[in-house]
């Protein structure tokens, strides 16, 4: 049986699809790739179908990652019984989350992205900002903080695992 993670930020474009990659990536390093399940999906639908932002992949691609594969999926109520983690790229995601799950079975641990960062929590800084209408510096930004969460999961995952 294996764990799996979500990633969800807006439309499953940016922030998550960089959560999903990164991660994969970092897991298989360190030997987990087979034990754990990454995906990633969007709170609204308007990108489904589509692959990452452009900006995305060239902010991935600089810290060599592919992100090519991707195709953007909308977050449907089910992810919640679902998924044993669903990390959300900010409180909003977050609240949206928990009101998709009102009503049904949650069994998912929902958490922000960034409580896995140290540095991040010791600063108070838990939202990961959309990069969306911001320039290349923004989306290597958003990756950096990503790698961070990233490296914290997995190591969280390899004492859990």
């Amino acid at each position: 049986m294996s764990y799996s993670v979500c990633f969800v930020c807006s439309g499953n474009i940016c922030r998550s699809p960089m959560g999903e990659v990164i991660l994969r990536a970092m897991l298989d390093e360190a030997g987990l790739g087979d034990q754990v399940v990454v995906d990633s999906a969007g709170i609204g639908d308007w990108h489904v179908g589509q692959g990452a932002d452009p900006r995305t992949l060239a902010a991935l691609s600089r810290a060599g990652y592919d992100g090519n594969a991707h195709r953007a999926r909308q977050l449907e109520a089910s992810y919640l019984a679902d998924r044993d983690l669903i990390l959300a790229a900010d409180r909003g995601h977050l609240h949206d989350l928990l009101e998709l799950g009102e009503g049904t079975e949650v069994t998912a641990e929902t958490r922000l992205v960034r409580e896995f960062d140290s540095d991040a929590m010791a600063a108070g800084k838990l939202e990961l900002d959309d990069p969306y209408f911001g320039n290349a510096t923004d989306f290597d930004r958003c990756r950096d903080e990503v790698e961070a969460a990233c490296r914290g999961l997995v190591a969280e995952l390899r004492d859990e695992l």
